[in-house]
């Protein structure tokens, strides 16, 4: 918080502050990576396709990217601590209509409810520690944060599994429940309250229509999977994205408090990183749900098992920030962005082998590498877009490049998923309708339905394409890694300047949220 904004006086109670503000950080980015390993269940009980799936994920992720920048303006005008409990108690909601949603609509509809409930929490998370801590205080909250926001990325998977299998992929949305009545009832008796002196104009116009921009540009990527990119969805659309965004930006030239102050993008440095920051969510997540799929449909693993292959890309990353989080501190962001992106893509490009014979083991040495290249990446980015912008718009930079993070997640779900299925169709003998099928999850109910006589023959079809659609997939984030991180490794070399102290906070590593 800045001398400039009022706060009430400390809540007693010396640390009762941080826990309330980590147990929702912990709930919110739990929620990113404990979905993945529930997907072929939730597929089969709600005899979801293959877009209803990569929409069970992307709908969080999209309300969490388009909602983030416009739930912080209103924090600021209304109060961090209301906002952050209106998000609590929106959150929670949210994930018990989740958990006992019928079908996949009502559940991908809860599931944007929940993320906007998660994007009014996460913006206020900051600034509600900068409140109630100062000096020493506030770096040892800091401390426990980011590794509570750690854990939470790396324990998704595990736990995940855990509940799927022991009770039911329900129960990862049910889990949330009381939980988030515990931390509401301790955030409203400890959290202080604190808000702009002067209250701004919230940039309502500006919000909705970055919001329906990132939405319809999300929902041509996802549909484009199943209508192909030439269909009248896709471009229709495509075509309300670039009128939105068109919208967006004569709105931003003319109101006078800006939800993004459309001077920032005129720098070089600032625009490389915000690429840099949604090719990051890209290369680096964007996949794993895809992995799911094959280990658990086609490999046979159950969702704890699935769980723990998938582990050491976030238990890596976790261990490699927090390792090496002093030493890279004072490196350029050329080589940590960059030289974490190429990292990246070199783990990605690590899978290409995958094929009818691969097991889980396969996907090891190329998950490890992507948590390597994480955690160089992650701890930096926002320092770079903060370094990128005069000091008072470091906040904004920050907002942004974590919006450009959740954004470039949820278009890497829909590009990749568009290549996956393509590729599973085209690499699988017997007609679309057996490769949706599969690419959704459902090759245990496709081999079920075939005569004995060519079970083990179409078993090894489906082993070869899936294997194969997933090296095709991974070899096009791998490019976008390798690229990506060495342009930004080339042109990345504007001289930065140290963002303010308290101004804002990076994302946690691993975070898609």
């Amino acid at each position: 918080m800045t001398p400039s904004e009022t706060a009430t006086a400390a809540p007693p109670g010396r640390w009762t502050p941080l826990l309330a503000v980590c147990l929702g950080t912990f709930m919110l980015l739990l929620d990113v990576s404990i979905v993945n390993v529930a997907l072929p269940d939730m597929a089969t009980t709600l005899d979801a396709s293959f877009t209803g799936l990569q929409w069970v994920v992307d709908a969080y992720a999209l309300a969490l990217a388009a909602l983030l920048l416009l739930v912080g303006s209103i924090a600021d005008a209304v109060g961090r601590r209301r906002t952050y409990l209106v998000g609590l108690a929106v959150f929670l909601a949210a994930s018990l209509v989740c958990g006992i949603a019928p079908s996949v609509g009502p559940l991908v509809a809860a599931r944007f409810v929940q993320g906007a409930g998660a994007a009014a929490m996460l913006a206020t998370t900051i600034a509600l520690l900068h409140t109630a801590y100062h000096g020493r205080d506030l770096g040892t909250a800091f401390g426990v944060w980011g590794a509570t926001s750690g854990a939470a990325v790396a324990a998704g998977p595990v736990l995940g599994g855990l509940l799927t299998q022991g009770l039911s992929w329900r129960w990862i949305f049910f889990v949330n429940v009381p939980i988030g009545l515990v931390t509401i009832v301790m955030a409203r008796r400890t959290l202080s309250e604190s808000r702009l002196p002067q209250r701004p104009r919230i940039d309502w116009v500006g919000g909705g229509a970055f919001t329906l921009a990132a939405a319809a540009l999300t929902f041509a990527l996802v549909r484009a999977a199943e209508e192909g990119w030439t269909s009248g969805q896709t471009l229709g659309a495509v075509a309300v994205s670039v009128a939105a965004l068109a919208a967006f930006v004569a709105v931003e030239r003319r109101v006078a408090e800006p939800m993004l102050d459309l001077a920032l993008l005129r720098r070089g440095s600032f625009v490389l990183v915000l690429v840099a920051a949604a090719l990051l969510s890209i290369s680096a997540f964007a996949g794993l749900i895809y992995v799911s799929i094959w280990l658990q449909t086609v490999l046979d693993l159950g969702p704890i098992s699935a769980g723990l292959v998938t582990l050491p890309l976030s238990g890596i990353a976790f261990v490699v920030a927090g390792g090496l989080g002093r030493v890279l501190h004072g490196v350029s962001p050329r080589w940590t962005v960059g030289g974490g992106l190429v990292v990246i893509g070199v783990g990605d490009l690590l899978l290409l082998g995958l094929d009818g014979g691969s097991g889980w083991a396969a996907v090891l040495p190329g998950l490890a590498v992507i948590g390597v290249g994480t955690g160089i990446a992650i701890p930096t980015v926002v320092a770079a877009a903060m370094a990128a912008v005069p000091r008072e718009r470091g906040g904004m930079a920050a907002g942004a490049v974590n919006t450009g993070r959740q954004l470039g997640f949820a278009a890497g779900i829909g590009v990749l998923g568009s290549i996956f299925s393509a590729r599973v169709d085209a690499l699988l003998p017997g007609g679309a309708d057996l490769a949706h099928a599969v690419s959704s999850g459902g090759s245990a109910s496709v081999l079920a339905a075939a005569p004995a006589s060519s079970r083990a023959s179409l078993d090894a079809a489906i082993h070869s394409a899936v294997g194969g659609a997933l090296g095709t997939t991974f070899l096009v984030a791998g490019v976008l890694g390798v690229v990506g991180g060495a342009v930004v490794a080339v042109l990345l070399h504007e001289p930065v300047t140290p963002p303010a102290p308290g101004a804002a906070v990076e994302q946690p590593v691993g975070a898609q949220a």
